[in-house]
């Protein structure tokens, strides 16, 4: 019976078995088939990435159109903006830089100021480079680029190279590419407010027009002209290199390397940021109305300075500007700035151009009469008298009692009212006024008593220029002392201060 019972349940076992058997297989499978999926996913993701060549094209290719940026970046952004970063280009030639250099050395700084002038050839070895003049290079050859004769000069093209030449060299850490000529004189650190105002990763160029009308006309009031100097960041020079050449043989009938560069800027389509502290000093004669009359802006540069008048009389050029440069020396971001204050004791009107000069009116004047320049000086080609691109108000006209006291900065003192305040002393300059310029009035004649004025101010914050200019106040200080100084303080306007004409 057992066996019986047995015999007829073993079919039952052996269908049960190979069910079994067939789930275990198909979950195997299953199994099987999902891990492949998995390995396949891996390996083919990880296979298409390493073979993925336009992948590495792109990262090549954006290597390449961020070399600019990357070669910038490498230094740190957020680094404080610095003379290091500014990379000089000084156009000059063997035949004027032996009476020139004298300029650029009241400048440069060696071991500090970076930057080279370029030579049209290789200056005599028997007398060694001095020690105090920027380094030299000498150009590359230009003869194979077009030039028109009679407007254009082969020393215009080697010139225009200078920022290819410059960008070329591959020096670290440059931020901007600054051009000047032989006789540009820079004020170094208001260059470094100018330029730390903008974000040197952008494509910038900054400088500023000519003061004569008739050559902004003549060449283009887009244009920074290249004496006074003007300023290209790193990446805007980075795309200049690509066409300069194309560009000088495009524009060979042009006049001068400064119009050239505009013009592949102009391609590029960057236009001309303008800055009222480069100086292209394009006027003739005497260029104390223009000192004198600076505007609310540093100081950055000055140039054409054998062409007009010593700004101290009694001095050669180069004895001024080192005058100048010493009082900038002392407050560079206060340089040639003006203020305006009366003096209600005696209704006069004064001004101040710190570090130059210093005017007395023995009258009341309106801050807008007191802004506009005494036009001491004509236009660079013509020799007339205007038009220019600032106002001007004629001294030649003025009759005798309306002329105002002029004195000149004798001496600068750090030392006296401490580190952090400057004390200026300016001395009445007295020239032959000529028959029939004298004025006989009491009121005159009571300014004309007053041989000195004396300014004193504190330190100039280089900051300030980041910020929404505006003109500095002075007064007049009232002591029992001698008539024969007044004595001026500068400072920082009060909240709701003016330079009004009193009892009006």
């Amino acid at each position: 019976m057992f066996k019986s019972w047995k015999f007829f349940a073993s079919p039952a076992e052996k269908v049960g078995g190979i069910f079994s058997l067939l789930i275990k297989a198909i979950l195997a499978i299953l199994l099987l088939a999902s891990v492949s999926i998995v390995f396949y996913s891996s390996f083919s993701s990880q296979a298409r990435w390493l073979r993925c060549s336009r992948c590495e094209g792109r990262v090549r290719n954006y290597g390449d159109q961020s070399e600019t940026v990357r070669r910038i970046s490498s230094e740190g952004y957020n680094e404080r903006m610095g003379v290091s970063h500014i990379l000089f280009g000084i156009g000059g030639s063997l035949k004027t830089w032996k009476d020139r250099r004298y300029y650029s050395e009241l400048w440069w700084k060696p071991n500090i100021t970076r930057g080279f002038v370029w030579l049209d050839d290789e200056p005599d070895n028997k007398d060694p480079w001095p020690e105090t003049s920027p380094p030299y290079r000498v150009s590359d050859h230009s003869s194979t680029l077009k030039y028109a004769k009679l407007y254009c000069s082969r020393p215009a093209l080697r010139l225009a190279r200078i920022v290819l030449e410059s960008f070329q060299l591959g020096l670290e850490n440059v931020r901007w590419f600054v051009m000047g000529d032989d006789d540009t004189v820079f004020f170094v650190e208001n260059l470094v407010s100018v330029l730390s105002k903008y974000d040197h990763n952008q494509m910038y160029y900054v400088g500023g027009n000519s003061e004569s009308v008739e050559q902004d006309v003549m060449h283009s009031y887009d244009m920074a002209f290249g004496g006074g100097g003007f300023a290209i960041s790193y990446p805007l020079a980075a795309e200049v290199v690509k066409v300069l050449d194309g560009c000088i043989d495009r524009y060979a009938s042009l006049y001068g390397a400064d119009q050239m560069i505009q013009a592949c800027l102009s391609e590029i389509g960057v236009p001309l940021t303008k800055e009222s502290g480069f100086h292209q000093v394009d006027i003739r004669g005497d260029p104390y109305g223009l000192l004198a009359s600076h505007p609310v802006a540093p100081l950055v540069s000055l140039h054409h300075l054998d062409y007009v008048k010593p700004f101290f009389p009694t001095e050669t050029q180069l004895e001024s500007v080192r005058r100048l440069y010493g009082a900038y020396k002392a407050d560079p971001g206060r340089t040639l700035q003006r203020s305006f204050c009366y003096d209600i004791k005696h209704n006069w009107s004064v001004s101040v151009s710190w570090g130059y000069t210093a005017q007395i009116y023995p009258y009341l004047l309106t801050a807008k009469e007191m802004e506009s320049a005494l036009q001491t000086f004509q236009t660079w080609r013509s020799w007339s008298n205007g038009p220019f691109t600032f106002n001007t108000r004629p001294l030649s006209g003025l009759a005798p009692c309306e002329r105002p006291l002029i004195y000149l900065l004798e001496q600068v003192n750090n030392d006296e009212i401490g580190q952090r305040q400057t004390l200026t002393t300016y001395k009445r300059f007295v020239e032959d006024p000529g028959p029939g310029v004298v004025c006989n009035q009491s009121i005159y004649g009571a300014a004309l008593a007053a041989y000195y004025v004396s300014v004193s101010a504190s330190k100039f914050d280089g900051g300030e220029w980041k910020k929404a200019p505006r003109r500095q106040c002075c007064e007049i200080i009232h002591t029992n002392g001698t008539d024969s100084i007044v004595q001026v303080k500068i400072r920082s306007c009060k909240p709701n201060e003016t330079f009004t004409l009193p009892w009006t």
